[in-house]
């Protein structure tokens, strides 16, 4: 009697082994192939979300470079003369300081959807953004009128500034800056109202904000001249 007691309990053992060894293989778990087949779908969403962009956001990403661009060379030549306010010095600091990240962030956007366009600095033509850029490279293919103009200093302008000193090249750079400010604010509404990616929307919200602020503070400092 005790004998088949003990080949009872060894039996029971030996079956429930097997049914934890069955259970416990990773294989043909339900749950741990959804979440195998479910890591590419996430991938694959974060990609196409990366490239959810349309032309707006591709014109205002190549207007805005070279428009950032042109006020960075303003303020490097404002800071590059003597007896300069240094409240008009900590305002050219800072346009820089906050336009310089934000042409390699758009930059990167560009590189990003396979766009081209955007030129470096110094071969952007002073008075139209743009302008020399092939017809090609543009969205759609043909122009860039919305973008053409918006605040950007003439060829004139420029060369009056390098010209002036003192309190006339505050002065002049006050006045161009805050027409500058003004044609980015413009473009910026451009992208608010029919842009789509989310990044460049946030931008140009930015852009709006922070250079209202500083086309105040200009108008202060102009009227204290």
């Amino acid at each position: 009697m005790q004998h088949s007691r003990l080949c009872f309990v060894a039996a029971t053992a030996v079956a429930a082994t097997l049914t934890l060894s069955a259970c416990g293989g990773s294989g043909n778990d339900p749950q741990t192939s959804a979440a195998t087949s479910a890591a590419p779908s996430s991938a694959a969403t974060g990609s196409d979300s990366a490239q959810d962009h349309n032309d707006s956001d591709v014109m205002f990403t190549q207007g805005m470079i070279p428009h950032h661009q042109q006020a960075i060379e303003m303020s490097d030549m404002l800071l590059a003369k003597p007896d300069i306010a240094p409240d008009v010095v900590t305002l050219a600091n800072d346009i820089k300081a906050a336009q310089s990240p934000e042409i390699e962030q758009m930059q990167g956007w560009l590189d990003q959807w396979g766009v081209s366009g955007a030129m470096p600095p110094g071969e952007m033509p002073a008075d139209m953004p743009g302008h020399d850029m092939p017809a090609h490279e543009m969205p759609g293919g043909g122009g860039m009128p919305a973008m053409t103009g918006h605040g950007m200093m003439s060829q004139a302008d420029m060369a009056a500034l390098r010209d002036a000193q003192g309190t006339e090249a505050s002065r002049l750079y006050l006045t161009h800056m805050i027409t500058h400010h003004e044609g980015a604010i413009m473009m910026a509404q451009q992208e608010t109202d029919g842009g789509k990616y989310p990044q460049a929307l946030e931008l140009a919200r930015a852009i709006m904000d922070s250079q209202q602020k500083e086309i105040t503070t200009m108008r202060e400092m102009l009227d204290a001249m």
